[in-house]
């Protein structure tokens, strides 16, 4: 097994951090994780993965966790083309791409815009798409304004609003440990790419990425989840054709977490199925 960090320049020299465990799998699961975290998300179901004989590559995207941080650059178009090159760098072929609420949305955008390369099938977990906003025919999800509010709190608190969100991402009662765990990797993104990807969950429209979605996708979702609707996971569901829809009832945003056996249940049964 060769777990080790490095680098992958995109598209425009940004340096993306990658991570592979056991690159000596037969079989590879791409971890995108979501805002405003980094890889470390997925630390309770990694080392299963590689137990199972998976390699497992995840990555922090730009602004998060150990990935540069640019000025510009976050839009959709741009994140899942930062995939892109990872995939292209690491030879990466028939894997299953996993996204977690705004990696959700960029690997959506990834499946569009680079016909889903190499993707054999997706998970999508809580993920913050098509829209995370409402908007002129899509009344779902959180309003303009209220994302607006939040962007306004991280530019002049972001640990209150780290604080704050690390509790709204859970349904089921945890230790103050864990909460505090997830604050902490909150409070690793830097500001810039917490401001910018705030920015793009509010603006970006993915409405048109879900039709090209052509690989078996799974769609896991937590019924208390406060930070995406339910109704994004239905839309999901009903707009990729032959998708499977799993509601974990007791779970809010921190699907990972929240109900941990049974979302590992699930989630790994999706992996080998």
């Amino acid at each position: 097994m060769c777990d080790f960090m490095f680098y992958v320049n995109s598209t425009d020299g940004v340096k993306i951090a990658v991570y592979d465990y056991n690159c000596g799998g037969t079989e590879t699961v791409l971890l995108v994780h979501g805002w405003p975290l980094s890889h470390k998300i997925y630390e309770y179901q990694i080392p299963i993965l590689v137990r199972m004989g998976y390699r497992v590559v995840a990555l922090d995207l730009r602004g998060f966790g150990m990935s540069d941080v640019p000025g510009c650059g976050y839009s959709y178009d741009q994140m899942a083309a930062d995939i892109h090159q990872v995939v292209k760098r690491l030879r990466l072929w028939s894997f299953t791409l996993v996204g977690f609420s705004m990696g959700g949305a960029i690997s959506l955008r990834y499946m569009r815009l680079f016909r889903g390369y190499g993707v054999k099938k997706l998970i999508l977990l809580a993920a913050a798409a098509p829209c995370w906003t409402q908007r002129p025919g899509f009344p779902y999800g959180l309003t303009r304004e209220a994302v607006d509010e939040i962007i306004c709190q991280i530019e002049t608190d972001r640990a209150q609003y780290a604080e704050e969100f690390s509790q709204q991402l859970f349904a089921s009662p945890h230790s103050a440990c864990i909460i505090d765990w997830f604050r902490q990797i909150a409070m690793s993104a830097s500001a810039i790419g917490t401001i910018e990807c705030a920015l793009s969950l509010r603006d970006e429209d993915g409405r048109g990425d879900l039709c090209y979605v052509h690989v078996p996708t799974v769609i896991i979702h937590g019924e208390k989840d406060v930070v995406v609707s339910n109704d994004l996971a239905e839309i999901q569901h009903v707009c990729i054709s032959g998708s499977s829809l799993y509601t974990l009832k007791e779970s809010g945003h921190g699907i990972m977490y929240d109900e941990l056996e049974k979302f590992n249940d699930i989630f790994l049964h999706a992996v080998e199925c």
